[in-house]
């Protein structure tokens, strides 16, 4: 098990740069499909840790739509391979432990629940599937980041 992942030393000089994104969005009650394409970049922030900032095209029942997200990782409480994930206005989202190359994260919403399994393959590919549950929400995100540059 332990060759399919890449541990990560330290989870912000890895990330920091400019990432490919692409995922699917799949909603597993009604069988429909979305795509997001763009790009995230993970800049230097104010205070140290790195502000996330993603953008890009989603294209849910063939309508294409704008679609952005900015989020907060700073230094985790576990050393260097660890990151504290914060909502672009400060809430907490996720902690995250990228050290063995795979980490699962919780994020409680209201009335749904979210559950992130994080991998790195290697310097240049990681990836995220959220799986999201609750009274109005199936969901399956799958995203997959490479490197640019």
């Amino acid at each position: 098990m332990r060759g399919e992942f890449w541990p990560v030393p330290d989870v912000l000089a890895y990330l920091a740069g400019e990432w490919r994104v692409e995922r699917s969005a799949r909603d597993l009650s009604g069988g429909e499909e979305g795509r997001f394409t763009g790009t995230t970049g993970f800049g230097p922030l104010d205070g140290g840790g790195l502000l996330h900032e993603e953008a890009g095209t989603f294209v849910w029942q063939g309508v294409a739509r704008p679609a952005t997200r900015t989020l907060r990782f700073l230094p985790g409480s576990g050393g260097a391979g660890t990151a504290d994930v914060r909502f672009a206005d400060g809430r907490p989202f996720h902690d995250l432990d990228l050290s063995t190359g795979r980490y699962v994260a919780d994020h409680p919403c209201a009335a749904d629940f979210y559950r992130g399994e994080f991998t790195v393959r290697d310097r240049d590919h990681w990836r995220t599937v959220w799986r999201v549950g609750g009274p109005a929400k199936d969901l399956v995100l799958t995203t997959d980041y490479a490197r640019v540059g």
